[in-house]
């Protein structure tokens, strides 16, 4: 079981932070992938944000565990390892981390996960941080959420699996809750009674059902899932708007210490 530290340390030099190049704290997405492991698309999200004077950090949850791809896909998105609590802990660690960063701005953070990355957020919203051991790390709570200002979930994985789907959530920062219509993993219905269950705590949630498969914005074709050009260009807007709801490009540029 880890602490914060010992979690961040190994995740950190495999976050790759991308934005305007100076030293300004700037409001901050940080994304977390899918079971698959990085792929293509999030590096469009973070340019997204780039554009909007954010910055953006792309966590590998893979490499710090010595795993490959391929061993990913046959442990993980089978559901024999890491869990969504357990990914949880990857979360809670990355915002420790990059909040003491002089570059990130602490009180500006969106959280942003496809499938199995936003499995991770969900827990990691509604997880009860005061119990000892809580998503895998002895000190959970010692990571404040008040800076975390929205989360934007692709897709995420509410199946049989996430035993927690429907636990409410602590910290409720305003989300956009992307369901993928032809997703394989969950109806339509289960996504849609998940993101009312999260609306129900407080928070601000917009679903957009997307007309797509399951991982309809990552440049493969693995059937059931596919590819969709413009669906992708959508979601991409989509999560830009969300960013300048939560920090108007303008603010977001000039916005110093």
């Amino acid at each position: 079981m880890d602490t914060l530290a010992t979690r961040w340390a190994r995740l950190e030099p495999h976050v790759t932070l991308v934005g305007p190049d100076d030293d300004r704290p700037r409001p901050t997405a940080l994304l977390f992938h899918g079971c698959g492991g990085l792929r293509g698309h999030l590096p469009r999200y973070a340019a997204v944000a780039e554009a909007r004077g954010w910055r953006a950090a792309i966590v590998d949850s893979y490499a710090p565990r010595g795993w490959s791809r391929e061993f990913a896909m046959a442990t993980v998105c089978t559901g024999l390892l890491l869990r969504g609590w357990e990914r949880a802990g990857d979360i809670l660690a990355t915002i420790h981390g990059l909040s003491a960063r002089p570059e990130v701005d602490e009180d500006t953070l969106l959280l942003g996960g496809w499938s199995h990355g936003g499995w991770g957020i969900m827990e990691a919203m509604s997880g009860d941080r005061d119990l000892t051991g809580a998503l895998g790390l002895v000190d959970a709570q010692g990571v404040p959420l008040n800076g975390v200002k929205a989360t934007y979930l692709a897709y995420p994985y509410v199946g049989i699996a996430a035993l927690n789907r429907m636990r409410p959530w602590r910290h409720c920062p305003k989300t956009l809750a992307v369901i993928a219509a032809r997703d394989h993993l969950t109806t339509v219905r289960n996504a849609e009674r998940v993101h009312a269950m999260v609306r129900d705590c407080g928070a601000e949630v917009e679903t957009w059902v997307a007309e797509g498969t399951h991982s309809f914005d990552e440049p493969m074709t693995a059937p059931p899932m596919r590819f969709d050009e413009p669906l992708s260009l959508q979601a991409l807007d989509r999560f830009g708007r969300l960013l300048d709801d939560v920090a108007p490009a303008p603010i977001a540029a000039r916005r110093r210490a």
